[in-house]
């Protein structure tokens, strides 16, 4: 797989400096405290279980199945039942994540109705290109912001919105949001240590561990390490977490939980582009390529801090607030395709010259995020009121350094005859392009009220003023501005078992920095969107099946584009370089179905349609100037469970299908179908589970970039191994 001629040992060398140095930083503090309290915790847990019979009693709603859980926060911030809430909502239980062997949230898509993968941690949202509209526990603050892809590790399930989100989550695109459960301390006393193992040399371990400290305290502490070499040359991954905490109950009436999250990723050979493909989507290579150098590498290390405070001052009217804290570094060098080179004198540079330039770029970037929410619950015969607020403080630094063809040293690669290690990258002439970040502060209000009118019919209304301020470190061009974003929808439930409801809510999205100060004499407004939606919810089987179906139209407005009637240097006083314009429009429709069927049945399957135009103007991410790029009008998703009791076992099949993509410059993706399965058996508190990932090793691309860069391949057949053990 990997290509063993390597002359980038400077390149190589500086790297792991830089890792181990940034690693260090932490490592002395923050592994001791981690390994100490999990070590401490653990002991005196076993002490006091040893000398007295500690009994505590964790209230969570309805007991949880399979994969068939309705209470979520997700949407209202207050708990609910996803038939009383008037949106679309999925939750994908910690139990799906187990069976299909998910290590990171792409592995989950498939269960997302309307949502499919474009690059990295980037989806393809209800038609709209999205990587920002991500939460933890109901706040802004994602480790892996960027170019890395969320781990599951620490998640105990994930939950989607469809639709806006930004009467009550802030600005961002219309599509919808994702929202990571993360797994919390517990009076349940488990111990549990599992070993991965798998093809492309597959190796890991984790262990998780909580319970009772005394009657008024339990813990948490889970640690995890994995390495992986990729199909992709030069490639390989190392994932490393400690992540765990305390819960303090502070009365009757008061809880608090602190959480601690270390993340140390290291993905050799990334970042990852695409493999250069015809226009009619067949890889001109073999899906292995890669245009990284076996030297190259992206590192992140990232340190979360989070404390949630809940009180409940009667059986009316109670709080919760959230305080989190992220440190986020990323350090990343790599090669990117360019162009083609006339290399056989023809005077026309195309793929018969068979090489490419290449470009080299290394950036660090430093983030500082701290969230507050204020979530309080008034009830009374006809209202259940929510009011709160919160602020959102975000400061990075950004060093980004590039090197570009021949002339600054850098080598051309023959994609036919890979020619790796001819090119140095410690003799690159690297330009500092003066990249040095920005801080940005978002502040808001918001109310809610849930309206019951009768037991059939309900009304939720309610808005967020937002007010933001950015400012470009680069150029210290700072802008500020204010939006209201509300939302209505409207309950009609003629029967337990049925809900229909009808909603409209709206979204804006700030103008970028770099935007703002290009757009010259006239201020450049924030992008804004509304939805829609009608849908069904249908309960089958006494609750053991739960349905949604739901059509919605998304319109997008004031999209930044190029001013026709601006002439650089001649009208630039009058006219401004950008202006605001445009208008998309995304319709669709959509069906879920998520049960437990029987006590030895479980099933997800979901559906969606989708298209999305560009009516007035133009804007990024289309291959045409009408269509968006990487987003598929059909899309379907099916996993079943089912429980062999007598021999203690569980057989599983998944299928994902994706309709006809197009790519950035109008290259075709073909349409996909994958079946996935696996197999568990338990054996006392032993628990073995083979996942079989791509079932029949199809050869596929999941999404389309740039002709430069090709489409982004799937991954081949994958076996994972694991074995659990709960002691």
């Amino acid at each position: 797989m990997y290509n063993p001629t390597n002359t980038n040992t400077n390149s190589f060398h500086l790297q792991k400096y830089y890792v181990s140095r940034s690693f260090m930083k932490y490592s002395t503090l923050a592994i001791a405290v981690i390994g100490g309290l999990g070590a401490s915790f653990s002991a005196v847990a076993e002490k006091q279980t040893d000398g007295e019979n500690v009994e505590k009693i964790e209230v969570t709603g309805r007991a949880q199945q399979f994969y068939l859980d309705s209470n979520t926060r997700v949407g209202t911030k207050t708990d609910a039942d996803i038939m009383e809430i008037p949106l679309s909502v999925q939750v994908l239980t910690h139990q799906l994540i187990a069976d299909q062997a998910a290590r990171d949230i792409t592995d989950l898509y498939r269960s997302i109705a309307g949502v499919s993968e474009f690059s990295y941690s980037g989806v393809t949202f209800r038609g709209f290109r999205d990587d920002a509209n991500v939460f933890y526990d109901g706040v802004r603050g994602d480790p892996f912001s960027g170019f890395s892809v969320p781990q599951l590790f620490n998640v105990e399930r994930v939950e989607v919105l469809k639709g806006p989100a930004a009467a009550l989550y802030g600005g961002g695109e219309p599509g919808g949001m994702i929202n990571y459960v993360s797994r919390q301390p517990s009076f349940n006393e488990e111990k549990n240590i599992t070993v991965t193992g798998g093809n492309f040399s597959l190796l890991g371990a984790s262990t998780e561990l909580t319970g009772a400290v005394t009657d008024t305290m339990a813990y948490r502490f889970g640690a995890f390490y994995e390495a992986q070499d990729s199909f992709r040359n030069n490639a390989d991954s190392e994932n490393i977490e400690f992540a765990g905490g305390a819960l303090f109950a502070l009365g009757d009436n008061t809880q608090l939980t602190t959480t601690y999250d270390y993340i140390v990723q290291n993905l050799g050979g990334n970042r990852l582009r695409g493999v250069p493909v015809d226009d009619d989507g067949n890889f001109l290579v073999d899906p292995s390529y890669n245009a990284n150098e076996k030297g190259d590498y992206q590192d992140l290390e990232a340190l979360v801090l989070q404390a949630n405070l809940q009180h409940n001052f009667n059986d009316n009217f109670t709080f919760n607030g959230t305080l989190r804290y992220l440190d986020n570094e990323r350090d990343q060098a790599y090669h990117e395709s360019r162009s083609w080179v006339d290399v056989n004198g023809d005077g026309v540079a195309d793929i018969n010259d068979e090489t490419i330039q290449r470009e080299y770029r290394a950036n660090e970037e430093l983030s500082l995020t701290l969230d507050f929410v204020y979530d309080t619950t008034l009830l009374g015969l006809d209202h259940q009121l929510l009011f709160g607020g919160d602020w959102h403080n975000v400061e990075t630094q950004y060093d980004y350094l590039r090197a570009r063809y021949e002339a600054d040293g850098v080598g051309n690669l023959n994609i036919f005859d890979l020619n790796y290690g001819e090119t140095d990258p410690s003799t690159y002439n690297l330009t500092d392009l003066d990249r040095d970040g920005l801080k940005r502060d978002r502040a808001s209000i918001y109310v809610q009220d849930k309206i019951a009118f009768s037991p059939e019919w309900a009304l939720m209304v309610g808005a967020r003023f937002d007010y933001f301020d950015e400012q470009s470190m680069d150029t210290d061009t700072e802008y500020n501005d204010k939006d209201i974003t509300p939302r209505a929808g409207l309950i009609y439930t003629p029967t337990q078992e049925t809900t229909v409801y009808l909603n409209y809510s709206e979204s804006f999205n700030p103008v970028d920095s770099s935007d703002y100060e290009d757009a010259g004499v006239t201020p450049l407004d924030p992008e804004t969107g509304n939805q829609v939606e009608l849908g069904l919810k249908q309960s089958w089987l006494n609750g053991s099946i739960m349905t949604t179906v739901a059509v919605y139209q998304i319109e997008k407005e004031n999209l930044v584009i190029s001013n026709p009637d601006y002439i650089e240097g001649e009208n630039d006083d009058v006219e401004p370089a950008l202006i605001n314009f445009g208008l998309v429009e995304s319709s669709g429709a959509e069906f879920t179905l998520v049960g437990d069927v029987s006590d030895n049945i479980s099933i997800t399957a979901n559906y969606a349609y989708n298209d999305t135009l560009v009516k007035e103007g133009s804007t990024s991410n289309t291959y045409d100037g009408t269509r968006f790029a990487n987003a598929p009008r059909h899309q379907a998703g099916f996993w079943a469970r089912y429980n062999l009791e007598s021999i203690d076992s569980s057989f599983a099949m998944g299928v994902d299908y994706v309709s006809e993509q197009i790519s950035l410059d109008g290259q075709r993706v073909k349409p996909y179908t994958i079946f996935d399965a696996s197999w568990t058996t338990q054996w006392n508190a032993m628990l073995l589970s083979i996942n079989v990932k791509n079932l029949f090793d199809k050869e596929y691309a999941v999404s389309g970039f740039s002709e430069r860069n090709g489409h982004f391949p799937g991954e081949p057949r994958e076996v994972v191994v694991q074995v659990s053990y709960d002691f």
